[in-house]
């Protein structure tokens, strides 16, 4: 099956060495590229593409705007965020909008690539070092959204995980702090099997788009303890 991709960036060069890459792949298609985060929100409307390459500053309607209306309502197109992690302070907040990972510029292109396929099956793009990094980056920095939803943030979360029980939580916790299936079954000696089945568990009781939005409830329900 190939998966359809949309290209959104402002920056005609970057859109032009993904799209020649992709081009030579077999499991991969670029069917739109846009150049603002409205056109984004076009094509991904009239499209329907597996996945939106999405970069984060473009005029007009940025990506995170464009994010959250791609992500919303009942037939959502999933978006992985293309930015530079070490400049641009909106990562987290595109991650808020529904984004299920994000793709660093200086990448190689064929991990760009494989990102695109990870996210097009359904799963997160974050792994878990740099989701550890990327907590680390940005919990202490202001959040970009309206500051009544973030104010509310911390108790909906709250409120949200309240039906989880004991064990939840706990596999919540450490999918918070940027643990992987293995590394959660060698700290609470389970079999790779028994913390999958958690991880499934908590993703539908919790009404979560893939791992990525776990590690956002468990930072905003309070259950991470960030560096300091």
């Amino acid at each position: 099956m190939t998966v359809r991709v949309v290209l959104a960036d402002d920056q005609p060069l970057v859109r032009a060495a993904l799209e020649m890459v992709i081009s030579e792949t077999t499991d991969l298609e670029v069917v739109g590229e846009a150049g603002t985060g409205a056109e984004a929100v076009r094509l991904a409307g009239e499209l329907r593409p597996d996945v939106v390459v999405m970069d984060i500053r473009m005029p007009g309607m940025d990506g995170i705007e464009a994010t959250r209306l791609v992500t919303a309502g009942p037939e959502p197109v999933r978006v992985v965020v293309l930015t530079t992690f070490d400049e641009d302070e909106y990562v987290y907040a595109s991650l808020r909008a529904g984004a299920s990972g994000f793709l660093v510029k200086d990448m190689a292109l064929d991990d760009i690539l494989a990102a695109v396929r990870v996210v097009a099956a359904g799963d997160a793009l974050i792994a878990p070092s740099v989701t550890r990094r990327l907590i680390a980056e940005f919990a202490g920095r202001p959040e970009p959204a309206p500051a009544p939803a973030s104010a509310a943030a911390p108790v909906a979360a709250a409120r949200r995980i309240g039906g989880v029980t004991d064990r939840e939580r706990e596999i919540l916790t450490l999918v918070g702090r940027g643990l992987s299936n293995g590394e959660i079954a060698g700290e609470l000696v389970l079999s790779m099997a028994t913390v999958k089945t958690y991880v499934t568990r908590l993703l539908s009781k919790l009404d979560a788009r893939d791992r990525v939005h776990l590690v956002i409830l468990a930072y905003e329900a309070g259950l991470v303890t960030l560096p300091r």
